[in-house]
């Protein structure tokens, strides 16, 4: 029986990010006990800067979370908060970093700065999308080899999901590309092609109870490679592939344990 703090995590996430919602649900039911927390604390993080206008803040909103996170880090008695009392149980000091680290990245939603270079760019799909894949799979038992291949997994899976976000970002005023050709648009897709590609070449890396962690990233190939044979459909938000073809590829993904 789910316990009422496990509940409130899958609405969460099943509110605020039905694709890691699915993902969740593909999963065997033991693995969801450590994904729902995780990824509601990612919608929680993610959001908390578009609650509110005021710069100051939505950096208070940020800050709880690192401060909730250093109180887990730290082995004392965390506040008491639906997301927060799971994930106490579930993450050591090594992953609280990786995630203050998401949490820092999402200091970029709060201000209309575009991202200084292509690096900073790759860095912060790096702290957010790659970053949670590896907590995910690291809390399901992944050993520390595996880290590179589930980063390149998660960083692609982070890519294709700003595609399709980008004309809603730039509805907001926010510059969310480096370069917004065409042209450099599909070679970002074909380098996160790329990374998906290693990532899936280390997968044996990554033992079969940790597999699930992957599966939010099991539309990406195919939304990178629409970009990168066609950039335009990224500004039109035509970049996501159709329902249909999405569930079917979630799961194969599912069956097979790979992406």
């Amino acid at each position: 029986m789910p316990s009422d703090d496990l509940t409130a995590c899958a609405q969460t996430v099943e509110q605020g990010d039905p694709d890691r919602f699915l993902a969740a649900m593909a999963a065997p039911p033991d693995a969801r006990e450590v994904l729902f927390p995780l990824y509601a604390l990612n919608v929680e993080v993610a959001r908390a800067p578009w609650v509110t206008q005021e710069p100051m803040i939505a950096e208070m909103r940020l800050q709880w979370w690192r401060d909730a996170l250093d109180e887990i880090a730290q082995g004392t008695t965390p506040r008491r908060h639906q997301v927060v009392t799971p994930l106490a149980g579930l993450l050591d000091d090594p992953a609280c970093a990786v995630l203050d680290r998401l949490v820092l990245a999402r200091r970029w939603d709060i201000h209309k700065d575009p991202f200084a270079d292509a690096a900073a760019f790759d860095a912060f799909l790096d702290d957010t999308a790659g970053g949670l894949i590896w907590v995910a799979a690291r809390a399901l038992g992944a050993p520390d080899a595996a880290e590179p291949a589930l980063r390149d997994i998660g960083y692609a899976q982070g890519l294709a999901a700003w595609f399709r976000a980008i004309p809603a970002l730039e509805q907001t005023g926010r510059m969310p590309l480096v370069d917004g050709r065409p042209q450099a648009v599909a070679d970002l897709a074909r380098h996160g092609l790329a990374r998906l590609e290693r990532g899936r070449a280390g997968q044996g890396a990554v033992p079969p109870k940790a597999r699930p962690a992957v599966l939010p990233a099991w539309s990406a190939a195919a939304v990178l490679k629409r970009v990168a044979r066609d950039p335009g459909l990224v500004a039109q938000g035509k970049a996501d592939i159709s329902p249909g073809g999405a569930r079917l590829r979630l799961m194969l993904a599912a069956a097979r344990g790979r992406i």
